[in-house]
């Protein structure tokens, strides 16, 4: 029988190695079945933008039961470390965990991370029980340094936030691979399946994504194409591909001819 192809993540196991956001649908209905349809067990909320602190108001989590799915809430919107640790302790004190995605940005234009802040905040919730999952710039030297402090993963960006280009530097993404010994998820910059397919096969952990899916003609349409793909790109990974040369290697032996 055929074993289960699993990842582990803050001392549990998932299958599907797709983590979607939930920002930028239409209503919380388009959310919860876009969700869906991508087959993601991890969904990640911004804290500061998606009310799932308020009862009396309409909830995300009416939707997207946590009993099902790990609500992952992130730090989207925070430029300071002292933002982002406030926010951290909220989601917890509201009861929604201690898994958190660390968003600290840098730059409102381009929206990349500030490393340093980022650090010193992933000190401070390491610290305080947190597993914390930083987003931070395809740096090898920040992903270890966030690696030994204690972070449960680290994410490195594909490309800038809601660009849609894809993986803009593979090669700082294998170096991270080669030397992270927690699990490496791209985050950010993905636009389309083969992009999320190109991740999986560098033999990321996984690959987290908002805009490509909510900001797409068909965003449930999208949803299923981006699971597929990330399926396909495992499966390869996993099957190890074939090495590329300069010229062609015929496809059938030619030993044997008959001339």
């Amino acid at each position: 029988m055929e074993m289960a192809d699993t990842f582990e993540l803050a001392g549990r196991s998932y299958t599907s190695r797709l983590i979607v956001g939930t920002g930028k649908y239409r209503d919380f209905a388009e959310t919860k079945r876009a969700v869906e349809v991508s087959g993601a067990e991890i969904v990640t909320v911004a804290v500061r933008r998606v009310n799932i602190t308020d009862t009396e108001k309409e909830n995300l989590l009416d939707y997207l039961d946590p009993k099902r799915f790990t609500i992952l809430p992130n730090t989207a919107g925070c430029y300071t470390a002292d933002e982002a640790i406030r926010t951290c302790r909220l989601a917890r004190e509201a009861g929604i965990g201690s898994l958190v995605k660390l968003e600290v940005i840098g730059d409102r234009k381009t929206l990349f991370p500030d490393v340093t802040a980022t650090i010193e905040a992933a000190r401070v919730l390491v610290s305080e029980g947190f597993a914390v999952l930083p987003y931070i710039n395809d740096d090898p030297i920040a992903a270890k340094k966030l690696e030994e402090i204690g972070c449960a993963a680290v994410m490195p960006l594909a490309a800038p936030i809601g660009s849609g280009l894809g993986i803009r530097n593979p090669y700082n993404i294998k170096i991270i691979l080669e030397h992270s010994r927690v699990p490496v998820i791209v985050d950010a910059g993905v636009g389309t399946a083969s992009d999320a397919a190109v991740a999986m096969e560098l033999g990321c952990d996984a690959v987290l994504m908002n805009t490509a899916i909510a900001g797409a003609n068909d965003p449930i349409l999208m949803a299923e194409a981006m699971r597929l793909g990330v399926e396909a790109g495992r499966k390869a990974f996993l099957a190890g591909r074939i090495a590329k040369k300069l010229y062609a290697t015929a496809s059938s032996p030619i030993e044997g001819l008959i001339d």
